[in-house]
């Protein structure tokens, strides 16, 4: 014989779908201006937006400067460029990744900076160099998550990442490149 009226099951189900359409209600789009002007939460989307913008910047014109120097070693010790070019197209692909979205009509960005300071005559420092600034690039994404948003900070992460299995390859290359 079935049992009629309320069960615990249907009343558990009742109240969680209450309880889930007052939060659907609560969480919806019905922003309203604190003034009577923007939304309340335009200012903090703003906010997010500007540091999203300059985090993506910066860490395209570091981008820039690191293609810079792999370019500035390839070209100093050619015995290292076959080497160092898959990371070098890595580090490029990562720029594009990181690049902020352009406007419709936007100009396209400046050309990048020149390297900072010559290469070592010698091909294996060269290489620990170019280590070093791989390992600076990594702790600075890694530092930048704090401030990025989730889908940022997920590709700042990645390239923070590759940044550092690409140090830990140059320091193999410096090693067995000879002096």
């Amino acid at each position: 014989m079935r049992r009629t009226g309320t069960t615990r099951r249907g009343a558990l189900t009742a109240t969680g779908a209450l309880a889930l359409g007052a939060v659907l209600t609560g969480c919806g789009g019905g922003e309203e201006a604190a003034d009577g002007g923007e939304p309340a939460h335009s200012g903090a989307r703003a906010a997010a937006a500007k540091t999203e913008r300059t985090l993506r910047e910066k860490a395209v014109r570091d981008g820039a400067l690191l293609l810079a120097r792999y370019d500035l070693v390839a070209e100093a010790h050619p015995a290292t460029a076959a080497s160092l070019a898959p990371l070098r197209a890595a580090v490029r692909e990562h720029g594009k990744a990181l690049a902020p979205p352009r406007a419709k009509g936007a100009p396209k960005a400046d050309a990048p900076p020149a390297a900072p300071g010559p290469v070592s005559a010698d091909p294996k420092a060269a290489v620990k160099e170019l280590a070093a600034d791989e390992r600076r690039r990594a702790d600075a994404y890694a530092g930048a998550l704090l401030n990025a948003g989730p889908e940022l900070a997920r590709l700042l992460a990645s390239v923070a990442a590759a940044a550092a299995a690409h140090a830990y390859l140059l320091t193999e290359l410096a090693e067995e490149t000879a002096a």
